[in-house]
Order: C-alpha cells, then structure tokens, then sequence
C-alpha cells in the first residue's frame, strides 16, 4: 500500500475512471487521496481466470458521464496487451487528456510492471 500513497501524479485530474470490475479497487484507493468525481466503464475481454472471452474489449453497459474537455485518470488493475485500455481511451475521445494508471504493466503511471504478479485483494 506504500506504493499507492507514494506515486507522484504530474497533472492534475477533473475525474477517476475506474475499468470495472479489476479497476475498481485501485480507483477506490487512489481516489482517497485525490477526492475527484469517480466513474466507471464497464468494459469486459477476460473471465476470471484471464482467458480471453470475447475476441475483442466489449462495453457491457452504455457510458453514462460526460467527459468533455476533462482530464481523466483511466484506472486498470492490470494492463497485459493494452486491447481493453486503449478501447476505453477511444471511449472517452472527447476529454481533454486522458492518463492511464495500472497496478500491474505498461502504464502512463504502474506500482509493477512484472509477469506474474498476484493482487492482494484477489482471495
């Protein structure tokens, strides 16, 4: 939890979008620190096990936020291909600037970046 209090954030951000489900927890904590305006898409690719289960990043429910001229940080638990946050970025094309945050992998702002990585929250 220490690398979640110490991550330095360079913008600063109108909005939390948190990819649901994995996204959610780590924009829960974050936004404990920054207090903004926290949204979710609901946007499913894997099952519970990572296995792919569709060939392509689906959104499961419509966007219901505006984000029109915001800067947004875009939340994921884990980024493996990128497939699922580079669909929510062209979900939320009208914002000003969009910066992504992971837990795991290649992100604008990551705690890891490694290949096995297990969450602590995951039981």
């Amino acid at each position: 939890m220490n690398r979640f209090r110490e991550i330095e954030f360079h913008e600063k951000f109108d909005m939390i979008v948190a990819i649901a489900n994995g996204g959610i927890i780590p924009a829960a904590i974050i936004n404990q620190r920054l207090n903004k305006e926290f949204r979710l898409l609901k946007i499913n690719l894997r099952d519970a096990e990572q296995k792919p289960r569709y060939d392509a990043p689906q959104l499961i429910s419509p966007v219901d936020f505006d984000c029109t001229g915001k800067t947004i940080l875009l939340v994921e638990d884990r980024i493996k291909t990128g497939a699922t946050v580079n669909f929510a970025i062209t979900l939320l094309k009208d914002a000003k600037l969009v910066k992504t945050f992971a837990v795991n992998g290649n992100a604008d702002y990551s705690l890891y970046n490694e290949t096995c990585f297990k969450f602590p929250w995951i039981v």
